[in-house]
């Protein structure tokens, strides 16, 4: 650019301004129907679920079904050590081979 091409304060805001209308101008215009369909059209998203950190970090309260699985996983009898030797070398791990357990 050449000190002659150079825009002056404001004069740049002016023109993307300008191309903004201009575009807004090009676009169809939308029924309200087409923008925003009804529930029947489609599935709500559920809100997501809190985790374990984020209720042991106060963020969240926990749900009914993560209390009943914490409270399942308290009361399920503890595995002897040969049980968890056993699942290690039964899992694939992420590969899938049971000949290289994880």
């Amino acid at each position: 650019m050449t000190p002659d091409d150079t825009l002056q304060d404001g004069e740049l805001g002016k023109l993307i301004d300008e191309q903004l209308e201009l575009a807004a101008a090009r676009l169809p215009a939308l029924t309200p129907t087409a923008v925003h369909p009804s529930p029947v059209d489609h599935e709500e998203r559920a809100a997501p679920h809190a985790n374990l950190e984020d209720v042991l970090l106060g963020n969240a309260q926990p749900s009914p079904e993560m209390l009943e699985e914490l409270a399942a996983l308290e009361a399920a009898p503890e595995l002897s050590e040969e049980e968890l030797a056993r699942q290690a070398l039964a899992d694939g791990g992420a590969d899938g081979d049971t000949a290289t357990p994880e």
